[in-house]
């Protein structure tokens, strides 16, 4: 396989995004660059419906910067979309035509429906979730779809979104209660054209795009949430109110220095939070989920990845994405820890009461506990924990990143009750123990493979009384670096799990 990268330029009607992905030669994916531009293009249309000619010449601009850095980056492909603003405009195809003359680039005009189609690609592709809504407010459409069983079963795109609704009913950023009302009922009566959208009461709302992003981050800010993503952040219906009435309260001025939002979405956040609290009680949500993926990301699964557009198994793809990020790593000897740990949980698990989810977070750490020596060797441990929770480990909820990636780095108590304190929230007051648990457990499967040769071929486990037995069936060479290496971490895993290993 050989290196690809391709561009995916949205030209959006609040914004102009590139986001440029490489494909390496081992079949990892990343960002290699990114860049925005703020256009507010549903505010450059004019009462008859047409994009003014200024803003295309603006947008000609920013798509000549953009290929430049394409062909900075030596993208094979660049693959250029607009959305609603352009969809919308009266004069679409002159727009279009002249973006295409001006910049040599095929522009691709997005149905509502295709809009939404991509959007769920992006977010299914990296969340572990199977029903829901998915909502994707823009800047000048919205576009609510409900999957079941991970599978798109309807979407409709409303003609609205923050920054045509902000021009309508915020003048000057501010949302009055009479400009409230109106805009509820307004939105309220388009969501009645559509009666499935009341038919599934009970699902997350998941949302992508800038409003659900920034209400994260600004939440994150204001609790001093210790993780900084917000892909997959969850808040509840209460906590999103307190929010939306929080920033309605604030001058336009106060509001920009608001930790967590930017100040060129100070005058849209309101009316944007509107729109997802709207939508939010029509569908009767339970809670809601940020995304972080969305119509970008779907472009690129549509585009490059050649198993197909859809992933079987997001974690196990993001696993494989991590580990081949990372080529030094001496798969052999993961994949014969990851096994072993494997099959030492299974054997233990009736001896405890673990989490339903354990046996997820042990194998994903146990996959990727040694990510980290590709920085440093002596350092690994912790270096490994920064790159976990610091990559898109896509698949698993914030809590269970945490978890994982303290398992993977574990070395003793002391630093486990560190990280433990640091990261409330998301954990829990349980998962100290279970820290303790599965990193033990780790550290013993790793001891078993101390040579990196991988020579136990089959391993016996027996629990007698206070021994937990393990016999080698088919060592390939004689194992004293792995049973001296049990020896000197069997008082440690006595401590936790109450017995002493021992390799005969």
């Amino acid at each position: 396989m050989t290196e690809q990268r391709i561009g995916i330029i949205d030209i959006g009607s609040n914004s102009i995004r590139l986001v440029i992905y490489e494909r390496t030669a081992l079949g990892a994916y990343r960002v290699v660059d990114s860049s925005k531009q703020a256009g507010r293009l549903s505010d450059q249309i004019d009462k008859h419906d047409r994009l003014n000619e200024a803003a295309a010449e603006r947008l000609v601009t920013t798509l000549r910067h953009f290929r430049l850095l394409c062909q900075h980056h030596g993208a094979g492909r660049v693959r250029t979309v607009a959305t609603a603003a352009i969809r919308n405009a009266v004069n679409r195809d002159d727009v279009v035509g002249h973006l295409q003359r001006e910049t040599g680039m095929e522009i691709e005009i997005l149905s509502g429906e295709q809009e939404a189609a991509y959007g769920f690609l992006g977010m299914i592709n990296t969340m572990a979730i199977r029903d829901g809504f998915l909502i994707d407010i823009g800047g000048g459409s919205t576009e609510l779809s409900l999957f079941r069983d991970g599978r798109l079963r309807r979407s409709y795109s409303f003609p609205f979104g923050c920054v045509n609704l902000a021009k309508a009913y915020a003048p000057k950023g501010m949302l009055e209660d009479p400009g409230l009302q109106e805009l509820e009922a307004y939105i309220l009566h388009a969501i009645d054209t559509e009666p499935w959208i009341k038919e599934f009461p009970g699902l997350p709302l998941v949302g992508v795009g800038g409003t659900v992003r920034s209400a994260a981050k600004i939440h994150q800010a204001k609790t001093k949430y210790p993780l900084p993503l917000t892909h997959n952040y969850e808040m509840d219906n209460g906590e999103m109110d307190s929010l939306f009435g929080e920033l309605r309260s604030l001058p336009l001025d106060k509001r920009k220095k608001t930790p967590g939002l930017s100040k060129d979405r100070a005058d849209l956040i309101v009316p944007g939070l509107a729109i997802l609290r709207c939508f939010s009680r029509a569908v009767q949500a339970s809670n809601y989920l940020v995304c972080g993926a969305g119509l970008r990301d779907g472009l690129f699964y549509d585009s490059l990845l050649q198993e197909g557009s859809r992933l079987d198994d997001v974690l196990e793809y993001s696993i494989a994405n991590l580990q081949a990020l990372y080529p030094d790593v001496p798969q052999g000897h993961v994949g014969q820890v990851n096994r072993l740990a494997m099959q030492l949980y299974e054997t233990l698990r009736p001896a405890c009461d673990l989490d339903k989810d354990a046996s997820i977070w042990l194998h994903t750490a146990s996959s990727l506990f040694r990510i980290g020596a590709s920085i440093d060797y002596y350092h690994y441990a912790k270096h490994t924990f920064y790159l976990m929770t610091n990559s898109r480990l896509n698949g698993l909820s914030h809590r269970g990143i945490i978890l994982a990636s303290a398992i993977a780095s574990y070395k003793n108590k002391s630093g486990a009750r560190h990280l433990h304190h640091a990261y409330q929230p998301p954990l829990q007051e349980q998962d100290l123990d279970l820290i303790y648990r599965l990193g033990t457990l780790l550290q013993l499967a790793i001891a078993l493979d101390r040579s990196k040769s991988q020579l136990i071929g089959s391993l016996n486990i027996e629990i007698s009384s206070t021994k937990l037995l393990l016999t080698a069936d088919s060592a390939t060479a004689p194992l004293d670096m792995e049973r001296k290496e049990v020896e000197s971490m069997a008082a440690d895993f006595k401590k936790v799990w109450g017995i002493v290993p021992i390799l005969l």
